[in-house]
C-alpha cells in the first residue's frame, strides 16, 4: 500500500493545525514512518517503532554536519546573549536612528531586507545576520518580529539560489554533473536564474511589502499583539538592558559574517563555491561568541562566572527551536528511507501535455519540500526525475531546472517541519507556529503567481 507513504507528513500536518505543537507533530511523524519502515502488519512494530524512532534521532548525530548546525543553532543564542547584555543591541539601535539610517519603519524593513540580500553565501547566515541586526529596531519602531521572521525568510533562500556563487550552486551542479544535456552543467544552472520565477516574484512581494509597509493576512494584524506582548515581558526586552557601545554587537556581527566568508574559502580549498556551508557557519559562529565573550571580559564590566551564565542562559532560550531543527533533521532521513518524495513524484504521471511539465514540477517540488522540509532534498529527488523528462522530451532545461530549484523553495517557506524556518524564528525571535502563519499567504500567493508563469512560458518555449 504505496499510499502509507504520505501518511508521516500528513500527521505532522494535522497535529500542527491541531494541537498547534510543533515538537509533538514531528515526534508522532517519526514514529509513523518509523512503524511504517518496519512493518504495520505486525502487532509489536509500535513498539518497536518507538524504539527505532529513538535511534532515528540519535542518529542525526551520526552526521558530521548535522551536528555542526544543531550546535551551531545553540551557539547563536549565546551570541545573542552576549550582544544583549553588553548593551551592544541597544547602543546599535540608538546609533542608527541618532545618525539618521534608521529614521522610519520603511527604513527598517528595507534595511532588514537588503541585509539578507547582502549575505548570499549561506542561507542561515544570511537569516541570522539580517536577524540578530534587524530585532531591535524592529522593536524600537513597532514593527512584530512576525514581519522580520517574513522579511529575512523570504529572501535569503530565493537570493542564495539566485546569485549561486554559494554552496547551493555546487550541490546543484553536482547533482546535474553526471548528465549530458548538451550544455555544461554551469551554462544549465546560470541559465536557470531567469527562469526561477518563484525567488524573482517572491524577492518583489518582500521588497514591495518593505518600502510600502502594506500588509495582508495574518501579518497585517501582527503588530499590536507583537507589541503588546513586548511591553508585557519588560524583563525580557532587549530595550531593557543597558545601553553600552555598538561596537559590542557590530564586532561579533562582522567577525560571523567575514569568518563565514574565509572559512567558505579555507573549507573550499580557494574555491568559494566548494566550501563547507555547515562547517564555515558552526566555525564563524563560534568565532564570534569567543570575541564577544572577550570583549565584555577586557572591558572589566563582566566576570568571567557572569559570562558563562549569560552565554548559558541564552543557550536555554533557544533550546526549544533547536529541538524542533534536531526532529526535522530525523524526520527528513525516516521519510527519505520510506521514500516518500519519490512516491509523491511518481504521482505525477508520464502522461501530462508538455506544457504542464514546468508547472507540475514545481507544483510537486512545492509538496515534496513541504512534506519532508527540505528544498535540497528535494532537489536531490527531483533532478534524478526531471532530467531524464528532458532529455526524453526534448524540453528547455533550464527552465525544468528552475522549476524544481523554485519548487523545492517553496515549499520550504510553506513549511512547518523546516530547519530553515525554524532558524528564521530563532533569528528573529519570533514564535515559530507565528511566522508559518503569517508567511504562508505571501508563499502561496507567490506560489500561484509562478504556477501561471510556468505555464505561460511553456506555451512559449516548448
Amino acid at each position: 500500500m504505496e499510499w502509507f507513504k504520505i501518511l508521516p507528513p500528513l500527521v505532522a500536518i494535522f497535529i500542527v493545525l491541531w494541537k498547534k505543537e510543533v515538537i509533538l507533530a514531528l515526534l508522532l511523524a517519526i514514529f509513523v514512518s518509523e512503524w511504517l519502515l518496519i512493518d504495520a502488519s505486525l502487532v509489536a512494530s509500535p513498539f518497536f517503532g518507538g524504539l527505532s524512532s529513538l535511534d532515528r534521532i540519535t542518529d542525526v548525530f551520526s552526521d558530521a554536519g548535522n551536528t555542526r548546525i544543531l550546535i551551531f543553532s545553540v551557539l547563536v543564542g549565546s551570541l545573542l546573549a552576549y550582544m544583549r547584555s553588553s548593551g551592544g543591541v541597544v547602543g546599535l539601535v540608538n546609533g542608527l536612528i541618532s545618525k539618521g539610517f534608521a529614521k522610519s519603519p520603511r527604513q527598517v524593513s528595507l534595511m532588514a531586507s537588503f541585509a539578507g540580500v547582502v549575505v548570499f553565501i549561506e542561507s542561515n547566515l544570511s537569516v541570522l545576520t539580517a536577524g540578530i541586526l534587524s530585532r531591535g529596531l524592529f522593536d524600537k519602531f513597532g514593527l512584530s518580529r512576525a514581519k522580520l521572521a517574513y522579511i529575512i525568510d523570504s529572501t535569503s533562500a530565493p537570493i542564495c539560489i539566485l546569485i549561486l556563487l554559494n554552496a547551493w550552486g555546487a550541490y546543484v551542479l553536482a547533482l546535474l554533473s553526471t548528465y549530458d544535456l548538451g550544455q555544461s552543467s554551469v551554462e544549465i544552472l546560470w541559465g536557470s536564474v531567469k527562469f526561477n520565477f518563484y525567488a524573482l516574484v517572491t524577492l518583489v512581494i518582500v521588497f514591495y511589502s518593505s518600502y510600502t509597509g502594506k500588509y495582508y493576512g495574518p501579518l497585517a494584524k501582527s503588530p499590536a499583539k507583537d507589541m503588546a506582548e513586548l511591553k508585557a515581558a519588560e524583563s525580557g526586552s532587549e530595550d531593557q538592558e543597558p545601553a553600552g557601545h555598538a561596537m559590542f554587537m557590530l564586532v561579533p556581527l562582522f567577525t560571523m559574517v567575514f569568518g563565514m566568508v574565509g572559512f567558505m574559502i579555507w573549507t573550499g580549498n580557494g574555491d568559494l563555491a566548494q566550501g563547507s556551508g555547515s562547517k564555515s557557519v558552526f566555525y564563524a559562529t563560534s568565532l564570534a561568541c569567543l570575541v564577544a565573550y572577550s570583549m565584555m571580559l577586557l572591558s572589566g564590566r563582566f566576570k568571567h562566572a557572569q559570562l558563562v551564565k549569560i552565554g548559558f542562559n541564552g543557550m536555554a532560550e533557544l533550546l526549544p527551536l533547536v529541538t524542533i531543527v534536531l526532529l526535522s533533521l530525523a524526520l527528513g532521513a525516516s521519510l527519505k528511507e520510506l521514500g516518500t518524495g519519490v512516491y509523491i513524484s511518481q504521482i505525477v504521471g508520464d502522461f501530462l501535455p508538455l506544457y504542464l511539465i514546468a508547472p507540475m514540477i514545481f507544483i510537486v517540488g512545492g509538496i515534496i519540500s513541504f512534506s519532508t522540509g527540505t528544498s535540497w532534498g528535494t532537489f536531490a529527488i527531483l533532478i534524478p526525475i526531471g532530467v531524464p523528462i528532458i532529455q526524453q522530451m526534448g524540453l528547455p532545461p533550464s527552465l525544468i531546472l528552475a522549476a524544481i530549484l523554485g519548487g523545492g523553495v517553496f515549499g520550504d517557506h510553506c513549511s512547518p517541519i523546516s530547519d530553515t524556518t525554524a532558524v528564521s524564528a530563532i533569528a528573529s525571535g519570533c514564535d515559530l507556529l507565528e511566522h508559518v502563519r503569517t508567511q504562508l499567504p505571501y508563499a502561496l500567493t507567490a506560489g500561484g503567481i509562478t504556477i501561471i508563469m510556468y505555464l505561460v512560458a511553456s506555451l512559449i518555449m516548448i
